[in-house]
This record gives structure tokens, sequence and C-alpha cells, in this order.
């Protein structure tokens, strides 16, 4: 382990598995659809995770109808928001306090990029009661490609009025990671969903076990991030 000290003009969020764990919610859902779509494998769960779901009930649940597709999309946002017992996500460790430090400095210097849609991202932030972004954040409805292509960090950069490639990525996934390197960011690889070795291959610059080790502070019109990452 290692401090290293990065500085940015913006910094963009994932949301699930990075600044909220909807892990629970999300394999509930996938063992109610499975019920129905037979034909779907017991890791779907981990295939899929980062990709936006309209994208991925188009292809492996193989809905093809707008309709159908839009009406199933929100019959598994809301069992994962509502999950069994009424649980639902919950914020992961440092993702709060590290989102209240950037509203003090810089609240118009950061937002949530995340793969799911509209109704699931105003959903589950306030139920996490997690800060929300004073500029709006981009959902997967905003745009016409997914994760693991550049579309949905580009429109966060664009949100923040800053170019990609002076952002930095803060991610869980695989391909989250990968849509980051390909905007032109530089990109933060959290453990929180996928184990350290897993990720080590993908377009990670830094990785760190969880948001908790990670302090920010205004330098000029710059955003200083200090972090403690793990080496390869």
């Amino acid at each position: 382990m290692a401090q290293e000290t990065i500085k940015v003009d913006a910094i963009l969020f994932d949301l699930d598995g990075t600044l909220i764990d909807s892990t629970p919610g999300v394999l509930y859902a996938w063992d109610e659809f499975r019920k129905q779509y037979t034909h779907l494998p017991d890791n779907i769960a981990h295939l899929t995770h980062g990709r936006r779901l309209k994208d991925t009930l188009h292809e492996h649940c193989r809905i093809t109808d707008e309709s159908d597709l839009e009406n199933e999309i929100i019959r598994f946002e809301l069992l994962v928001v509502n999950q069994r017992d009424g649980l639902g996500p919950e914020v992961l460790k440092g993702a709060q306090s590290l989102l209240n430090e950037l509203n003090e400095i810089a609240p118009d210097k950061w937002t949530i990029v995340t793969s799911s849609s509209r109704f699931y991202a105003s959903q589950a932030i306030p139920k996490c009661s997690l800060s929300m972004p004073r500029k709006g954040y981009v959902t997967g409805d905003d745009v016409t490609e997914g994760k693991p292509k550049p579309a949905p960090y580009n429109a966060g950069a664009v949100a923040l009025g800053v170019p990609a490639e002076k952002c930095l990525v803060v991610e869980d996934a695989p391909s989250g990671l990968k849509a980051g390197r390909a905007a032109g960011a530089r990109t933060l690889a959290v453990c929180t969903s996928h184990a350290r070795e897993s990720l080590l291959n993908e377009a990670q610059d830094y990785i760190v076990e969880d948001l908790e080790g990670i302090s920010v502070k205004l330098v000029g019109d710059q955003i200083e991030v200090t972090m403690t990452v793990a080496r390869n």
C-alpha cells in the first residue's frame, strides 16, 4: 500500500458497487427473473454487472418488444430497491463522507454516472440518503450506448463542463473501467464487488480497497485527490 496524490478537474462516480451496495437486491431480482427466464445461467449477475439493464435484458432474456422491455426493467429495479422484507441498497463504506467533502469544497465538480435507469437512480439514491450531485446525474436512459462504451462518461464530463480526459472515473466493474478509459479519463478501481486480483488486468490507473481511504481538497480550480493505493 502507498499514498498517491493526483489532481483532476472533476470526479465521475459509478453508483452500484461503488457508492452503494445493491448486491443482495440484484441477486434476489435475478432469482425471481430465472423463474420466468429459465435459460439464464446461475452467474448472470456477475456476467452483467456494470452494464445497462436494458442491454442485459435484451441480450440475455431475449426481450425484443420495447414496451415489454421497459416493463421488465421497472419490475427488475423495483425488486432490487425493495428486495425481500423491504430491504434495499446500502451506502458503501466511505462513500457518504467523501461526497459530503466534495459538496463542501467543489459541489459542481462531481457527478454520478450509472448504467441503471433514471427510475432506479431516483429510487435508490434517496433511499440510501446519498448526497445528490448538484448538476444532476447521468443514467443509462441518457445515452444510446452503455458501458463499456465511453458514451456514459463522456456525457458525465459534458454535464460538468470539463473534458473527460481531465476527469477521474471511480468504478468497481470492469465494464465501467473500460468505459472510463475509452473516454480518456483516468480510472480508479474500488475492490467492493470484485476481488483485487480480477481488476488488476482491467483498465485501471489506480486501485483501492474502498472509498474510506480517499481524501479531497480544492487546489486552485482542481480537486487534489489523495488515496491509499494497492500496488499492482
